[in-house]
């Protein structure tokens, strides 16, 4: 059976795979078994499975694999107006393949260095390394947020500004612990609570007015 794999994981994978397959054929076995399990993390990390996307008018899906930690209300730089900030922590065990929320052109895309604090603190939001990416859906502009952690050290965003994305398409991903966060206008339907586990394109997190 095919695993589905990120394409940005190839470049551990195949290079660990080499060192557990030589230490094997050099009878060094006790390395051997740490190369393999580290093989073993990082196919683990970089899988990217398929999602069955929701089709319903105005869904916003989820961004990310991992666990709802904040829902606040924020006035953002990069938006007009106050919207509402979910954040999802994403564990080193999650996915971490992004997926759009909603469906649109890419209006905006910012990227700003930063620290890098544990992703689960509230202050992740403003203070650590992110790329930022703006949605205009012809009715909404929504934001969503690659937040890098304190063991993530590398934001990738295959998005382009101009470019057209469908719901839950992958953009991009973050490379060993992170965090997302999804910006709605305040009168959006949530159907998600804090301690809610999501699922990047499947999970529904809300519906646009």
């Amino acid at each position: 059976m095919k695993i589905p794999i990120a394409s940005d994981g190839y470049r551990f994978i195949i290079p660990l795979f080499i060192v557990t397959v030589a230490l094997v054929l050099m009878s060094q076995p006790w390395w051997a078994g740490v190369s393999g399990l580290a093989l073993l993390f990082v196919l683990n990390f970089f899988r990217d499975p398929e999602r069955a996307i929701p089709q319903e008018p105005l869904v916003v899906v989820s961004p990310g694999d991992g666990k709802v930690v904040e829902i606040v209300e924020e006035q953002d730089p990069l938006l007009d107006a106050p919207y509402r900030r979910i954040s999802i922590f994403l564990n080193v065990f999650d996915v971490h393949v992004q997926r759009t929320p909603v469906g649109g052109r890419i209006e905006q895309i910012k990227y700003n260095k930063g620290k890098f604090l544990n992703a689960a603190n509230h202050k992740a939001s403003f203070d650590n390394e992110q790329n930022a990416i703006i949605i205009d859906t012809g009715q909404h502009k929504i934001l969503v947020k690659q937040i890098a952690g304190l063991i993530a050290r590398r934001i990738v965003c295959w998005a382009k500004e101009g470019d057209n994305y469908s719901l839950g398409q992958r953009y991009g991903l973050i490379r060993f612990g992170s965090r997302v966060d999804l910006f709605l206008p305040l009168n959006a339907t949530l159907k998600v609570s804090l301690g809610d586990h999501v699922s990047g394109g499947s999970s529904i997190i809300g519906y646009l007015k």
